[in-house]
């Protein structure tokens, strides 16, 4: 091997290094977060306490851990399946409640839903909601 293709090949390796690591990477964030009530009804609203629901947040990176919040307390953190991520939910009091999710590295809530929370009454395997 000459001395000249060991330098075409170390440069070339070296250029491909350097663009790699200048290579823009995507930030991961959450784009959209919503609840569903599963098994629950109510007139005024579908979540109740003591009634799981299912928090969701949607990404654009599926590798990255996502976090849920319920008024800015930790819930639990999920890897997202895809392009969602998806918490069960059991609110614990009535009231507004203002669900947000963020993907790591970032720290701070893009999207959030707010919902009202009633009270919540177990019936075989839903519940029924009253107030909110």
């Amino acid at each position: 091997m000459s001395y000249r293709t060991i330098t075409t090949a170390t440069m070339l390796g070296t250029a491909i290094a350097a663009w790699a690591c200048a290579a823009p990477t995507a930030n991961a964030a959450v784009t959209r977060v919503g609840v569903m009530p599963d098994s629950n009804y109510g007139l005024a609203t579908n979540y109740g306490t003591d009634c799981p629901a299912t928090a969701e947040a949607y990404v654009n990176n599926a590798a990255e851990l996502v976090s849920f919040y319920d008024n800015g307390v930790l819930l639990g953190v999920v890897r997202p399946l895809g392009g969602i991520a998806l918490l069960t939910w059991i609110p614990k009091t009535t009231g507004p409640h203002t669900l947000s999710a963020v993907q790591a590295p970032d720290v701070t809530p893009i999207a959030t839903v707010d919902v009202r929370v009633g009270t919540g009454v177990h019936v075989d395997f839903a519940c029924v909601v009253f107030g909110g």
